[in-house]
């Protein structure tokens, strides 16, 4: 899964999904739960709005708003469909129905087993490496199916762009024919665009997008900002619109495109230069998210901004020189950006990477670069990216 669209925070969709396919292969709603969560996915969970639960957080609400109202057919939007009256009913539900939370002890950082009973029947579903990669259902003590039966079973293959480097991305970007791809940049203009619009119209989080243009003036710079800012304060917030994720993250997903698309207004883009724009700045993330894994402890944000700074200079008639730079600089000023976790104030944090990204762009298009050396800077882009190399 690299670019879908996901209704939510994808950790806390993610349990729910889970939870979801417990009740189908139970075939009754479960009068327990189990929930065995990494590390990781319990740091992203437990401060975000669940998506469609009336403001409610947590693993339990996931877990229970899956199993008893979700649609496990519509995978990352398994909660598109909860009601007001079903809110009510899980709000209901919570103090009666026992759902346990334990440390998953795994080398893998996205891990969640979920284990539902009924009467004398019992199910447990095992995802792993990606947010609906289902490698395991077993229904008292026999494997339904295993990853190998390809229940659900899309490679979630970290690495699948390795051995590539920036500059094939950056060559692929301008010159291929993209048209096959249309449709999915087209998705993600559209609906990345409507939530932003619906985090500009109504109070979400802290309101980072809406402050962000009632105090700063209308440049390009400050609406990229405070659109992918307000994209992230409605999806962290519970908003039920969709977004359209990159490497298995919404935050991101918004932060590599929204940007894009504001300065290709700003400068009249044409059509074909918003995609291959898009393009770039989508490849670049993904890229450079490949080598740092899922849900890890850097703030996959950066990798996104950085992809924006490239997609911009794209636009700006930047050189392949000046992309190379902006991505350089991109990765040597936002280092040490920490994830703590889904919540509020990632949209805080999207404003501070795209404010740093534009910086990093106008200093490309002068032709100036970190140099090696400057902290993890090295000796090129690519092994800048691949923190084992140069």
């Amino acid at each position: 899964m690299k670019m879908v669209l996901a209704l939510g925070c994808t950790e806390p969709i993610s349990i729910a999904y889970a939870s979801s396919l417990v009740t189908k292969y139970l075939a009754h709603k479960p009068e327990s739960l189990l929930a065995q969560c990494s590390a990781n996915m319990v740091k992203n969970v437990k401060s975000v709005i669940v998506p469609n639960s009336g403001g409610m957080k947590g693993i339990p609400v996931a877990c229970l708003l899956g199993a008893y109202f979700g649609c496990s057919d519509k995978k990352l939007e398994v909660l598109s469909d909860i009601t007001p009256e079903q809110i009510e009913q899980c709000q209901r539900l919570i103090p009666q129905i026992p759902c346990s939370i334990e440390l998953l002890e795994s080398h893998a950082t996205l891990h969640i087993i979920i284990t539902g009973k009924y009467k004398n029947d019992t199910v447990s579903v095992e995802i792993r490496d990606g947010h609906t990669n289902v490698v395991s259902i077993i229904r008292n003590g026999e494997q339904l199916c295993s990853q190998l039966d390809e229940i659900d079973n899309n490679p979630q293959d970290s690495h699948s762009i390795n051995g590539i480097t920036l500059q094939e991305i950056i060559h692929f970007s301008r010159y291929s024919d993209y048209t096959s791809l249309i449709d999915l940049l087209d998705q993600e203009i559209q609906y990345n665009l409507q939530i932003a619009q619906e985090g500009l119209n109504n109070p979400y989080g802290v309101n980072v997008g809406k402050t962000i243009l009632l105090t700063s003036d209308n440049s390009p710079k400050n609406r990229a900002k405070a659109y992918a800012a307000s994209g992230s304060d409605a999806r962290m917030g519970g908003c039920d619109l969709p977004v359209m994720i990159n490497s298995g993250s919404g935050n991101q997903g918004l932060t590599v495109s929204l940007p894009v698309i504001i300065y290709a207004q700003e400068l009249n883009s044409s059509q074909e230069e918003r995609y291959r724009a898009l393009l770039l700045s989508n490849l670049i993330a993904l890229y450079e998210k490949s080598y740092i894994g899922k849900l890890s402890a850097y703030c996959g944000v950066v990798c996104a901004a950085s992809g924006s700074a490239a997609g911009i200079t794209l636009l700006r008639k930047g050189t392949d020189e000046q992309i190379e730079y902006s991505v350089i600089n991109t990765l040597g000023t936002l280092s040490g950006m920490i994830c703590d976790g889904a919540k509020a104030s990632c949209a805080a944090k999207i404003a501070t990477c795209v404010e740093t990204a534009v910086m990093c762009h106008e200093i490309a298009m002068k032709n100036d670069v970190l140099q090696p050396g400057d902290g993890i800077v090295k000796s090129s882009v690519d092994h800048t990216i691949k923190p084992s190399e140069g």
